[in-house]
């Protein structure tokens, strides 16, 4: 495989969370991928995603404060935020299974085109026809595994 391969296109984007007047660093990249893949207003992803935050069950992993905020992440796995996802015409595509390795890396090649959200280690990314829209280049040069990612039908 080229080098030119390896390394996926990459354009620095916050999904509009600058535009709706939040500063500083934040770990809220589930709500900056979901809002750059869908089109949606960072603000009305933001406050979907800290309602269900805030009325999702307690686990031993959420502590017992409930946190009306997406900022500082999402459990992706929880039933509310899959509703969510389905509910704005996403379909979820698992690329990694018990036991499989990785067989999905972070770069165009590997990824179908099209509006993506793909959920890597400790991280989600939109990928939008090849070219990941992040804060940051998360790719580790196009060696990063995909776990699986929604798709926005066309």
């Amino acid at each position: 495989m080229s080098e030119a391969n390896s390394t996926p296109v990459f354009v620095s984007n916050d999904g509009g969370r600058k535009a709706a007047g939040y500063k500083g660093k934040a770990g809220d990249c589930v709500c900056r991928a979901i809002a750059i893949a869908a089109q949606l207003p960072y603000q009305q992803v933001y406050d979907r995603l800290a309602e269900g935050n805030a009325t999702q069950r307690r686990s031993r992993r959420t502590g017992k404060k409930r946190h009306r905020s997406a900022r500082n992440g999402i459990m992706t796995k929880r039933k509310w935020f899959k509703d969510y996802m389905l509910e704005l015409g996403f379909v979820w595509t698992p690329t990694m299974q018990i036991g499989s390795g990785c067989q999905v890396h972070l770069k165009a090649d590997e990824l179908p085109s099209g509006r993506l959200v793909c959920n890597v280690s400790k991280h989600c990314v939109a990928v939008i026809n090849g070219v990941l829209n992040d804060t940051h280049d998360c790719s580790r040069k196009g060696k990063r595994c995909v776990y699986g990612y929604w798709t926005m039908p066309d």
